[in-house]
């Protein structure tokens, strides 16, 4: 008589991430008979395939038995590389479904994420906000099982019913109907003022600098800053995000999303309500501020999404660093090409780069310049043409005089530059009500056309300065727009001669420097 061979099956569903995206991934556990072994494929990478040991381990620990079979796991789809030890609470569970130690049942509308300690307590993993995300798109009796550190993320979607456990032992009691687990409350994102950073009225003198990085706030353009040292480039550039409008719930999950899929959340720092400020060192890696690296996570200018970006020591970066922010000035977003995958992540920032005149810092003042003329261009070269020409505002930041400093009276507030920051973008709200965009920096050719008429003054003003500053047609476009925002800040229907001659002077400082 031939003995019938029972083979144990268990499918459960968890996530994984892509990108800032997050994709269903099945778990299915399947126990043999042979020799004991533990088998995990579907393209898992090294901290996945180490789930053996810390299973095993939770499993004994718990009080269960680990299964003395052949242990095959597949993580399917099996062409979608498996990154993260999130995976752990579902192949756990897997184990004892298919081992019998848990009475089966069906499991369909449970998603599970969570990293295994030896000893069965679950770990904050990161990605849990993208995945409630993603699960919020599907129906709404799906139940999502998460590590308690993860409560917060997971509450900021009150579409999807989640339970926070503390452990395995927790969630398999549950399933046995022996307890209950913690339901996960709804979260709203608490004030997001800007009040605690440092406010312009501070800075004393440096007015011109200061309208435009007004400007530059109310449409999101980027700004170049140079000035000899001690100027207050640095000082400036940090009170920029104290002038941005409070984040909108929209943004606050999309920023922290972000932050969740690079693991920078934690109990301490749950929820990013907060305009980002960035500002990397200037020997950082193209990885680290483009992103990607050999387990691809976002840069810099990912971590700045709806908030600012300041690279202090512009030309001191790398080459690579330098010519990679082009694409993504450009298109808001950067994708990172792998041979198993292609990330895409988010990177719509404004970018402050501050820089020097020269090594010495003083070419162009009221000092003497101790370098040399090719020790100009060679540090000047640094920042390439095309580079250049993505930078909608060049602001000189001349050395302060010694009576401004001891003017004792107080320049505008961040407050009050704040309120025309908004009113602008109010306008621009309106303006784009129809479209994907949302501020003038985001304008396409198409919408450059349809937005930014000019009257025959101004076009005769644009004519005579485009040829005499060799502007390229990119530059062209950013003078328009930054023109429209002047003319927003003003609160004017329409483009006036005015609000275009001042655009123009902010194209015009590259000329001073690099043209010698």
């Amino acid at each position: 008589m031939q003995m019938q061979v029972i083979i144990m099956l268990a499918s459960l569903n968890t996530m994984v991430i892509n990108g800032i995206e997050a994709t269903p991934v099945t778990v299915e556990v399947d126990l043999q008979p042979g020799l004991p072994g533990f088998e995990l494929v579907g393209l898992a990478s090294q901290a996945t395939r180490e789930a053996r040991e810390r299973v095993r381990s939770a499993l004994r620990n718990s009080g269960f038995e680990f299964p003395n079979r052949k242990i095959v796991i597949n993580l399917a789809p099996a062409d979608i590389k498996k990154e993260g030890s999130h995976f752990d609470l579902a192949i756990a569970l897997g184990i004892l479904i298919a081992s019998e130690q848990l009475e089966y049942i069906s499991l369909d509308n449970y998603y599970f994420c969570g990293e295994l300690s030896l000893n069965g307590d679950l770990r904050m993993v990161p990605g849990v906000l993208p995945m409630v995300l993603e699960l919020a798109k599907r129906q709404a009796d799906i139940a999502f099982i998460i590590p308690t550190g993860n409560s917060y993320e997971a509450g900021l979607v009150n579409e999807v019913k989640s339970f926070a456990a503390d452990n395995l032992k927790d969630i398999c009691n549950f399933f046995r109907g022996e307890s209950t687990l913690i339901s996960v409350e709804s979260y709203s994102h608490p004030d997001s003022s800007q009040d605690h950073i440092a406010d312009f009225a501070d800075v004393k003198g440096q007015e011109s600098a200061k309208r435009a990085l007004l400007i530059a706030a109310a449409g999101m353009h980027n700004i170049l800053l140079i000035g000899p040292p001690g100027g207050g480039k640095t000082m400036l550039a940090r009170r920029l995000p104290g002038i941005l409008p409070e984040m909108q719930r929209e943004e606050i999950l999309e920023t922290t999303r972000i932050y969740s899929v690079a693991g920078l959340l934690n109990s301490n720092n749950p929820l990013i309500n907060q305009r980002p400020f960035r500002a990397p060192h200037k020997n950082a890696s193209s990885a680290s501020i483009i992103g990607g690296g050999r387990i691809p996570r976002p840069g810099e200018i990912s971590l700045a999404q709806n908030g600012v970006l300041f690279l202090d020591e512009f030309p001191e970066f790398t080459r690579d660093v330098l010519e990679a922010l082009r694409q993504p000035l450009e298109d808001k977003v950067v994708t990172v090409a792998r041979a198993q995958a292609t990330h895409t992540y988010p990177a719509n920032f404004a970018l402050i780069a501050a820089m020097n005149p020269c090594l010495c810092g003083h070419f162009g003042s009221d000092l003497e310049c101790t370098c040399t003329p090719l020790q100009i261009q060679k540090y000047l070269g640094r920042i390439s043409g095309p580079l250049l020409d993505r930078m909608d505002l060049h602001v000189e930041v001349p050395r302060v005089k010694l009576e401004q400093l001891q003017d004792q009276g107080g320049g505008e507030t961040s407050a009050s530059l704040r309120e025309k920051v908004i009113k602008a973008r109010d306008i621009q709200q309106k303006r784009f009500a129809r479209s994907k965009i949302k501020l003038n920096s985001q304008m396409r050719p198409a919408d450059v056309r349809k937005y930014c008429h000019l009257n025959d003054a101004s076009q005769d003003l644009l004519k005579s300065v485009f040829n005499r500053l060799h502007l390229s047609a990119r530059a062209y476009d950013r003078v328009l727009k930054i023109a429209r925002t002047i003319a927003d800040l003003e609160e004017a229907e329409k483009i006036e001669t005015a609000h275009l001659a001042e655009a123009l002077q902010y194209r015009s400082l590259d000329r001073k420097y690099w043209s010698n």
